[in-house]
C-alpha cells in the first residue's frame, strides 16, 4: 500500500437490508419466514473485501432507524471503516425481499423509493477521504439519478486528482433505472440506448470495469459481446473483467480480440448451484483481493471464481462470502469439493472466521447463575415460593452490573437459564457482555436437552449473542452404551449450533463414581474432537499446572480457533478457587472463571429466608464476586 494512503478501497453505493426467504423452492408469496442479512452491492463488496483482509471503507447513507444501525454494525463487524456511513434522518434504509424458487428463479422486490443511500451527497465526504484510498469503487445504480450521478462524478474527480484508481461494477438492475414495473426486480437485462449513453460518460475515467456479459452489453450499447467490448475500449483504457458465469472469466487489458474464441478464460470451479444472488459481489471481492495487491490476473481470477462458487452454494449474499482463511483452504482442494455447503472443514472455517462475535474475550469474570435445580431446592428448604427465583436472578444481574462498572463490559459475563431467568436474560442482552445459557436438563445422565430433542427449532428463538452452554457428566471410561448416548446428543447439539450460528460452550464434569485426573479431561476433550465436535468454549473444573499445559497443547494442535477455557467453581471455597486460578498462570487458553454458588449461594439463601433486603443481597454478592475478580487479576499480573 502507498504510504500516503491508509485504505485499500472505498465503496460508494447501495447499502441495504436483504430479507431472504428461508423456504427454498417456495414462491415468494408462500414464504413464511425470512433471514435478515446485510445487502446492497456496494455494501456487500465492502463487507467481502474486508473479509479478504483489505482495508475497506464504506461511503453511503442509512436511515436513522433499526435497519440503518444494523447495516452500520454489520459492516463494522467485518472490519469495514464506517466513518463515512452517514445517518439520513429524512429517509429509510433500503430493503430487498427475495427468495430462491429454483436454480434459475430468484424472485426479488426492491424497496428503495427515495431510500437513504440514493441521497448520498458530495457534502458527505472530503477530497482528503477519497485521496486516502488506493481505489474508489462505485456500482452502476449510483449513476442512475441526477443526484447520485453528480455525487459519484465528484468522488471520481477527487480520485483522479489524488491518483486513486476508479473501479466500476456495472451492477445493472433494470428496475432501478425505471425500466420495469416496480415489482420486477428479477429481470436482469433490458436493452436501453439512454442507459448505455449515460454509462458511457463514466467510462473514460475508469481504471477497472467489471461486469457480466449482459452488463457489458448495456455499457457497450450492443447485445453482441465483442461489439460491446470494442465500444467500451474506444472510450477507456481500463482493464475489463468479463464474467462468464460457470465458465469463469476473462481479463482484457488491451485490444479486444475479434472473437470470444480468442479469450484467455480463467476457469471457475464447478459446484452445485443453490443461489446465484450475490455471486457477483463475492466475485468482485475476491478479484480485488488480488488486483489491489498487484497479484497476477490468474491469481486474482482464482480468488474471484472461488468466492463466486462458494456463494452460489449458500443461502444469502454478504454472509456467504468467505474469509481469506476459508478461501485459501478451499483453493487448496477445490477440485475435490463439489458441494462446499456440505464440506465440514469449510463450514467450520466459515463459522469461526466470519460468523462469530468479533469481540476478543481474553479476560473474563463470569457470574454463573443458570442454576435451576439448586435454587428450586434452596427455595423449598427455606419454605418460600419458587416464583421468587426469577426476581432473585434479576437482582444478581444488578450485582453483576455494579461489577461491570469497575471492570468494563468487555470483561464481564453471565450464565443465565431461561427457566427462571428469562427476564434476567432480557435485561443483559445487547450490553456487550459475554452471555451463555444452558440447554441441558439439570442432572440428566445420559444428557437430555430441555424442551425435547428439537434443539434446532429452539435455537431459532435465541439471540445470536447467546452462547449455548451444555453440561455433560462424562467420563471416557463410562459404559459404552451410556457414553455413546452422551456423545450422540452432544454431536447433534454441535450441528444445531453450527446451523444457528450460536457459539457452543461444552462443560465437562466427571461423574462422582469415577476417578478424575489430568488424563481424564484430556481424553474426554480428544474424544469429542475425534467425533467432529469443535466447541467454541470449554468449561472445566480447576486443573493442575501440568493439566493446564496439556490442555493448551491440545487446543493449539486440534482447535486453533477455539475461544478458550473458563474455569468453573462447583461451590468450592474461595481459597480453593483462588488456588485453581493461580495454577493456570501463564496459560493463555484459560480466559477466566465462570463461578456461581461460591458467589451467590449463601447471600441468596439469606435473601430467600428474609434476612437480607434486595440491597444487602446485591452488596454481598458483589463483594464475593469482586473477591474472585481480585484473585483473577492477581493471576493476570503474575502471568
Amino acid at each position: 500500500m502507498n504510504k500516503t494512503k491508509t485504505l485499500d478501497l472505498i465503496c460508494l453505493g447501495r447499502a441495504a437490508v436483504d430479507l431472504y426467504g428461508n423456504q427454498v423452492g417456495s414462491r415468494l408469496e408462500d414464504m413464511s419466514s425470512f433471514a435478515k442479512y446485510l445487502g446492497g452491492s456496494s455494501a456487500n463488496i465492502a463487507y467481502g473485501t474486508a473479509r479478504m483482509g483489505l482495508k475497506t471503507a464504506m461511503l453511503t447513507r442509512v436511515g436513522d432507524e433499526h435497519m440503518g444501525r444494523f447495516v452500520r454494525e454489520e459492516l463494522a463487524r467485518a472490519g469495514v471503516d464506517t466513518s463515512h456511513v452517514v445517518t439520513d434522518r429524512e429517509r429509510l434504509t433500503g430493503m430487498v425481499v427475495l427468495g430462491i424458487k429454483d436454480r434459475d428463479t430468484f424472485p426479488l422486490i426492491f424497496y428503495r423509493n427515495d431510500c437513504a443511500d440514493m441521497a448520498v451527497d458530495s457534502g458527505d465526504f472530503e477530497p482528503e477521504f477519497i485521496a486516502s484510498s488506493n481505489a474508489l469503487l462505485i456500482t452502476g445504480t449510483h449513476f442512475s439519478t441526477e443526484q447520485t450521478y453528480k455525487t459519484s462524478k465528484t468522488a471520481i474527480e477527487y480520485a483522479k486528482a489524488a491518483g486513486t484508481k476508479v473501479i466500476l461494477d456495472i451492477d445493472y438492475r433494470p428496475v432501478l433505472w425505471g425500466l420495469t414495473t416496480l415489482g420486477d426486480g428479477e429481470t436482469r437485462f433490458i436493452s436501453d440506448e439512454g442507459v448505455s449513453r449515460h454509462l458511457q460518460t463514466i467510462l473514460p475515467d475508469l481504471d477497472l470495469v467489471v461486469g457480466t456479459e449482459e452488463e457489458v452489453h448495456i455499457a457497450g450499447g450492443s447485445t453482441d459481446t465483442i461489439t460491446a467490448l470494442k465500444r467500451i475500449r474506444e472510450l477507456t483504457d481500463a482493464t475489463i473483467v468479463l464474467k462468464l458465469g460457470a465458465q469463469g472469466c476473462t481479463v482484457l487489458d488491451s485490444d479486444i480480440p475479434a472473437s470470444e474464441a480468442h479469450f484467455e478464460v480463467h476457469t471457475g470451479v464447478r459446484v452445485d448451484v443453490l443461489n446465484v444472488l450475490g455471486a457477483g459481489d463475492a466475485f468482485m471481492s475476491g478479484f480485488l483481493r488480488g488486483w489491489l495487491r498487484n497479484e497476477p490476473h490468474e491469481r486474482s481470477c482464482a480468488y474471484a471464481n472461488a468466492c463466486g462458487a462458494l456463494v452460489v452454494s449458500r443461502h444469502g449474499c454478504a454472509p456467504a462470502i468467505p474469509s481469506a482463511e476459508e478461501l485459501d483452504d478451499y483453493l487448496s482442494r477445490a477440485d475435490s469439493i463439489p458441494r462446499p455447503d456440505l464440506d465440514a472443514r469449510l463450514n467450520y472455517l466459515h463459522r469461526v472466521t466470519t460468523q462469530r462475535n468479533p469481540q476478543q474475550w481474553d479476560d473474563l469474570c463470569i457470574m454463573a447463575f443458570d442454576h435451576r435445580k439448586q435454587l428450586f431446592d434452596m427455595a423449598r428448604e427455606e419454605g418460600v415460593d419458587v416464583a421468587r427465583i426469577p426476581y432473585l436472578k434479576q437482582l444478581l444481574v444488578k450485582a453483576t452490573e455494579r461489577g461491570s462498572q469497575q471492570l468494563g463490559n468487555s470483561h464481564v459475563g453471565v450464565l443465565i437459564d431461561d427457566t427462571y431467568g428469562q427476564d434476567a436474560l432480557n435485561d443483559v442482552t445487547g450490553r456487550g457482555w459475554w452471555i451463555a445459557r444452558p440447554v441441558e436438563l439439570p442432572s440428566s445422565r445420559p444428557i437430555e436437552l430441555e424442551g425435547g430433542r428439537s434443539i434446532g427449532s429452539r435455537l431459532k428463538q435465541w439471540p445470536k449473542e447467546h452462547i449455548v452452554k451444555c453440561l455433560v457428566f462424562y467420563h471416557p471410561e463410562d459404559q459404552a452404551a451410556l457414553r455413546h448416548a452422551q456423545e450422540r446428543q452432544v454431536l447433534e447439539l454441535y450441528r444445531a449450533c453450527a446451523e444457528s450460528g450460536n457459539e457452543l460452550l461444552l462443560e465437562i464434569i466427571p461423574p462422582r463414581d469415577l476417578a478424575a485426573d489430568d488424563d481424564m479431561f484430556i481424553n474426554a476433550m480428544q474424544r469429542f474432537y475425534n467425533l467432529g465436535v469443535q466447541p467454541d468454549w470449554w468449561k472445566l473444573p480447576p486443573q493442575t499446572p501440568v493439566g493446564w499445559q496439556r490442555i493448551s497443547t491440545l487446543l493449539k494442535a486440534r482447535a486453533p480457533y477455539c475461544r478458550g477455557v473458563v474455569m468453573l467453581g462447583l461451590d468450592a471455597p474461595v481459597d480453593e478457587l483462588k488456588k485453581g486460578l493461580m495454577d493456570s498462570t501463564g496459560v493463555d487458553v484459560c480466559k477466566g472463571f465462570a463461578v456461581g454458588r461460591t458467589i451467590f449461594g449463601e447471600p441468596s439463601r439469606r435473601w430467600l429466608r428474609g434476612d437480607y433486603s434486595d440491597e444487602q443481597l446485591i452488596e454481598a454478592v458483589l463483594a464475593n464476586y469482586m473477591a474472585l475478580v481480585d484473585a483473577w487479576q492477581q493471576r493476570q499480573r503474575a502471568a
